[in-house]
């Protein structure tokens, strides 16, 4: 096996709608060896606001702009950097499960500097009412009471719909349709058969 560090990191990536459950099926791939889980989400409420790019953040949020694509990519490399650093992640040995990033087209083209994507995973769920039921128990179980707040619920749906569209446009040569209204285990059940029918993925484990 090769320890140099590659160019690009290959990668999955997890993309739905919130409520879809990709948060889940992120979280259990990145248990099993071999398999990396980054959640943008998760890293941003990590984020130190002392740094120099936790400022730059600190700048735009507080105006309530959105973060500008370049600076999240570059935000996802410093994370991968410190992370390869720690051991935590071995991108000779691993493959990235991403979660939250890329969000449209435009940070697709800019990772791919850093990123090979071998699988784009859909997770999809037509069934708005069914998000909604799903995002209000997830809300009252971790006391987010905000987000249980249907109103609140249906504007990020539909700004999800609309900042992705070009996203699974960009990557539709790579994408897999997943039903993400069956049960959890059918959802990583239809996941798995597709990443073992990876060359790349059949060339890691042979290494092993």
């Amino acid at each position: 096996m090769n320890t140099e560090r590659p160019e690009r990191f290959k990668s999955f990536i997890l993309v739905g709608a919130p409520g879809c459950g990709k948060g889940t099926q992120g979280s259990i791939l990145g248990a099993i060896p071999r398999f990396f889980h980054f959640s943008t989400g998760d890293a941003f409420r990590r984020l130190d606001t002392r740094t120099e790019i936790g400022q730059e953040f600190i700048k735009y949020s507080s105006q309530g702009e959105l973060v500008p694509d370049e600076l999240t990519v570059r935000f996802f490399r410093s994370q991968i950097d410190a992370l390869i650093t720690s051991a935590s992640f071995k991108p000779d040995i691993d493959i990235l499960v991403l979660d939250g990033i890329p969000r449209n087209s435009q940070q697709a083209k800019l990772l791919e500097e850093h990123v090979e994507v071998l699988q784009i995973f859909h997770l999809s769920c037509p069934n708005r009412d069914e998000l909604i039921t799903r995002i209000r128990k997830r809300a009252l179980k971790q006391g987010r009471l905000d987000d249980a707040d249907e109103g609140i619920i249906r504007n990020r749906i539909q700004t999800y719909e609309e900042e992705t569209k070009d996203l699974l446009d960009y990557y539709s040569h790579l994408r897999s349709e997943i039903g993400a209204a069956q049960p959890p285990v059918k959802v990583l059940n239809d996941i798995i058969q597709v990443i073992l029918k990876q060359p790349d993925w059949k060339h890691f484990i042979a290494g092993d």
